[in-house]
């Protein structure tokens, strides 16, 4: 969805998504040393479907792989199952099995 602008609210614990100046959906987290635990993702009903989620879910695992300090611990199922359909993010995902592609 274009327009959808991500930003992490640390203060808050969580990555927000707005559209047109309006929160649209939200993904809360909590931080360790060496996670980001993924807890919650809730999109707006008015913008679901819009891809609104998925533009959370990406910026914060490119956060990720950019940093490169954490790994994401999804115990959401949303996030849990966008990185199912996104394997290239398992590299970063704690507790997921190596690739075995060569």
């Amino acid at each position: 969805m274009s327009g959808v602008v991500v930003t992490d609210n640390a203060a808050a614990g969580r990555y927000e998504a707005h559209v047109d100046g309006r929160l649209a959906g939200f993904a809360e987290y909590q931080l360790t040393d060496a996670l980001v635990v993924f807890t919650h993702t809730e999109v707006d009903p008015a913008f679901e479907g819009q891809g609104v989620g998925s533009a959370i879910a990406r910026h914060a695992l490119d956060g990720l792989v950019a940093a490169g300090t954490r790994k994401a611990l999804p115990v959401c199922p949303f996030i849990t199952g966008w990185i199912q359909r996104h394997p290239e993010y398992l590299a970063i995902t704690y507790g997921a099995a190596p690739s075995r592609a060569d």
